[in-house]
């Protein structure tokens, strides 16, 4: 039997070498960048001792044991609660949008149930069948919330005005009527001690799994393999021969100081007259250290070009079609599998 190929040193690909060689399969496992961890990777700053996420924050959450037990076999979880903050309209708030956030927001002392009624009251009730994010966060909480905390952020993120972007994303009602601030609802959560990358190295070392860096796997390798996992961008296998897929990526601008810079892992800045969406200060990460200097990054999101990291699929209504073309040349495709976020 030909061995495994899997494209992408991640999470996804990393675990599905595990389990391959735990059950005596053979896997390449190739990855195009210098590490492994994809954009999970973790590293520490050598100026301040800071274990940085190089790619941005990552905090782990889910309310899957198996998936926790399984990681823990990896690493030491430390406990972790995200709590973000949001810079909008001159004041510093807590996200999630809860009872705290509502009432400070307009001056008030509402219980729950006070909350609650309040909140209806500035929904736009005209919206009865929304048919994108605007007019399902207008839905939800009416045009004061929205546009402090969801407008200008959003357009930030995805480059787009809200009304371009589908209802869906927008699943449910965004508020917290308690004074509950963990950004997750999730029962697991934590920070792994030793950052991630170390999590997925323990992950691959293994016999049966042969790791390739700084090695993009290409289309023209699967011959030599009996199956391939491919991780990476579903229109980057096929070589764009219909067109590219929308993705979002980030810049970072690096911020050092001594001290506590901004009192938090997260804030974020909802007015879209600033230009980043958020400014992470990576030694709050990491509670349970101690680290007299602080490294921070502003974050700016843009569309994502041809030499760009991918970070997420932009699925407007107009690539639906492209997808879709993409996904049948993927079906007629005879041994592969395509996974994680960006296959």
């Amino acid at each position: 039997m030909k061995k495994i190929a899997i494209a992408g040193a991640g999470f996804s690909g990393a675990v599905l070498a595990r389990e391959l060689a735990e059950a005596g399969i053979a896997s390449d496992v190739y990855d195009g960048r210098s590490h492994v961890a994809g954009n999970c990777h973790t590293e520490r700053d050598v100026e301040t001792g800071v274990m940085v996420h190089k790619y941005g924050p990552h905090i782990f959450h889910t309310d899957n044991q198996r998936v926790w037990d399984y990681l823990c076999r990896f690493t030491r979880f430390m406990p972790y609660t995200n709590r973000v903050k949001t810079t909008t309209q001159g004041q510093v708030f807590s996200l999630p949008i809860n009872l705290h956030t509502i009432n400070q927001f307009f001056n008030k002392t509402f219980s729950p149930a006070e909350a609650r009624k309040f909140i209806e009251s500035l929904a736009d009730l005209s919206i009865e069948d929304p048919t994108n994010f605007e007019e399902q966060a207008l839905r939800f909480v009416g045009v004061d919330l929205y546009e402090a905390f969801l407008k200008g952020y959003t357009q930030k993120q995805w480059g787009c005005s809200p009304t371009n972007l589908p209802a869906s994303i927008l699943k449910r009602l965004p508020v917290r009527f308690n004074y509950d601030d963990n950004y997750f609802f999730h029962p697991y959560q934590g920070m792994p001690r030793d950052g991630y990358t170390a999590i997925v190295e323990k992950i691959l070392d293994h016999e049966n799994i042969t790791v390739s860096l700084n090695s993009a796997f290409t289309r023209d390798q699967a011959k030599a393999y009996s199956h391939v996992f491919y991780s990476g961008p579903i229109d980057g296998y096929f070589d764009f021969e219909l067109g590219r897929l929308g993705y979002r990526t980030l810049d970072f601008k690096e911020i050092r100081a001594v001290g506590d810079y901004q009192g938090c892992a997260v804030m974020n800045y909802g007015d879209e007259s600033v230009p980043y969406t958020r400014i992470s200060e990576h030694k709050h990460f990491s509670p349970w250290e101690s680290h007299e200097k602080t490294i921070c990054f502003e974050e700016y999101a843009r569309e994502c070009e041809e030499n760009d990291i991918p970070y997420y699929p932009v699925r407007l209504m107009e690539e639906q079609q492209l997808l879709k073309q993409y996904v049948e040349l993927a079906n007629k495709e005879t041994n592969i599998s395509f996974v994680g976020r960006l296959g």
